[in-house]
């Protein structure tokens, strides 16, 4: 079959509700005990970004009522500090590296990005039953095969590159300026039209049209990644903020009232205690001249995005879904955006794939603040550089220190640090503790990032 008339046929499927099973899943669970899945991911939001995590200087109301009616992680952490390695993670529940992606996707039309072999969120559910539809940023390949289409959605709208212009939809990093905004893999124009409110009006649409059937909607917001481009409003409301702050919380503040908008469509259909909500951030935010050199905050952390120190991989994560989950609860274990798809598996009561996962359930932890983490340790990696984490102990190896811009500095070498005791990262302990540095380098040889 043909690519175009595979995509016919997938439109078709979502309008009549057809939904063909893959050859791994053998059982499907009473479709009358699954929720609905939505997976609101966030671009370049800082990890201290977050009115209920503290930042005082920022309105974040659909945001906050989302951590009030649900349960806010404090240390949950991107599988990346850039984009598409983070959103594989997410969505594959593999490390970046297994999955195909340890670096971002080409924005070119025609370039290929995860391979399609990989078994997504999407395809999981979709095999149980489930419509799916992508809505916003892809940034994991520009490919017939590539696409959402191509990786388990039946609807997909928004852009297939790292951002366009939220008005014009052109993406504009190098070469000649090139339009982005495609529905269902096909190109669409809707020049002038905000991008966040294209989404909302998409993402309410498909919401309405499959509102008595299971659903997996994965709503890609491109903000508050540049260009910073919020609403007067929010502009006026924080005029007396230092430059580029100022500008990143219009922007983010335009982020939080789109989603805000989304949830009330939830509402407005009676779905709320129906659909289970995760919202993350795909990693720490931006200090790249496009990003005016910063503007987002890590709090106390070290780093920003492309970093391995906490500020780029430490990130605002949440989960509700009120009457099932416990809410207005933090907690403090361990999380990783690997994590997310096991979780829905769970939750949902959907087969896992028979692939090698290196995410883990976090429904213990979303349910009991006394459950242990299902990490003894996390890893990461980006070019040359590694992370290992194990309990307070955190391992650095040729790691990038963007916390005043990017592409910052190269911190050559190991660099150890103990969280608990140093949460900002700020001493290096590998030369008083190299038992430490041996220990959490032979972890970081013996795991295989392999397929």
């Amino acid at each position: 079959m043909s690519w175009k008339r595979a995509s016919a046929r997938r439109a078709f499927a979502l309008l009549i509700g057809i939904s063909a099973p893959a050859p791994w899943v053998h059982a499907q669970p009473d479709s009358r005990e699954r929720p609905n899945v939505i997976v609101i991911l966030t671009d370049d939001q800082g990890s201290a970004d977050l009115h209920a995590a503290g930042a005082r200087d920022l309105e974040t109301p659909a945001l906050d009522a989302l951590a009030r009616r649900g349960v806010r992680f404090t240390q949950f952490y991107a599988a990346a500090p850039v984009c598409s390695p983070s959103r594989a993670g997410l969505l594959t529940g593999r490390h970046p590296f297994r999955a195909g992606m340890p670096g971002n996707a080409p924005s070119l039309e025609g370039k290929p990005g995860m391979p399609s072999r990989e078994i997504t969120i999407a395809e999981m559910l979709k095999a149980a039953g489930f419509i799916t539809a992508h809505v916003g940023k892809w940034h994991l390949g520009y490919s017939q095969q590539t696409m959402p289409l191509g990786q388990g959605f039946d609807f997909s709208f928004g852009h297939m590159g790292g951002c366009i212009d939220n008005y014009s939809h052109f993406f504009y990093w190098e070469g000649p300026n090139r339009h982005d905004l495609h529905r269902n893999g096909r190109e669409v124009q809707s020049p002038g039209r905000f991008m966040g409110d294209l989404m909302v009006e998409e993402a309410s649409a498909f919401l309405r049209l499959n509102k008595d059937r299971p659903f997996f909607l994965y709503f890609a917001i491109n903000e508050p990644h540049y260009p910073y481009q919020g609403d007067p409003k929010w502009l006026d409301h924080y005029r007396s903020l230092k430059y580029p702050r100022n500008l990143y919380a219009a922007f983010l503040s335009t982020m939080d009232e789109r989603i805000g908008r989304l949830m009330e469509t939830v509402d407005a259909l009676g779905l709320r205690q129906k659909t289970l909500v995760i919202v993350q951030s795909d990693h720490g935010h931006s200090t790249e001249e496009r990003a005016h050199f910063g503007g987002g905050s890590a709090g106390i952390l070290r780093g920003a995005k492309f970093s391995l120190f906490e500020g780029g991989i430490r990130v605002p994560a949440i989960v509700s879904w009120p009457g099932h989950l416990p809410e207005n609860q933090v907690r403090d274990q361990v999380g990783h955006g690997c994590d997310w798809l096991p979780t829905i598996a769970e939750f949902t009561g959907v087969p896992l794939p028979r692939v090698r996962l290196d995410g883990a359930s976090l429904a213990s932890v979303i349910r009991s603040e006394q459950a242990r983490s299902p990490h003894d340790a996390l890893h990461w990696a980006i070019g040359r550089g590694w992370a290992v984490r194990q309990g307070d102990w955190k391992l650095l190896h040729d790691a990038r220190d963007t916390t005043l811009r990017a592409p910052g500095e190269l911190i050559a070498g190991d660099y150890l640090v103990n969280l608990r005791d140093d949460p900002s990262e700020a001493r290096n302990q590998a030369k008083s503790h190299p038992e430490i540095v041996t220990q959490l380098t032979r972890l970081h040889d013996t795991n295989s990032l392999a397929p």
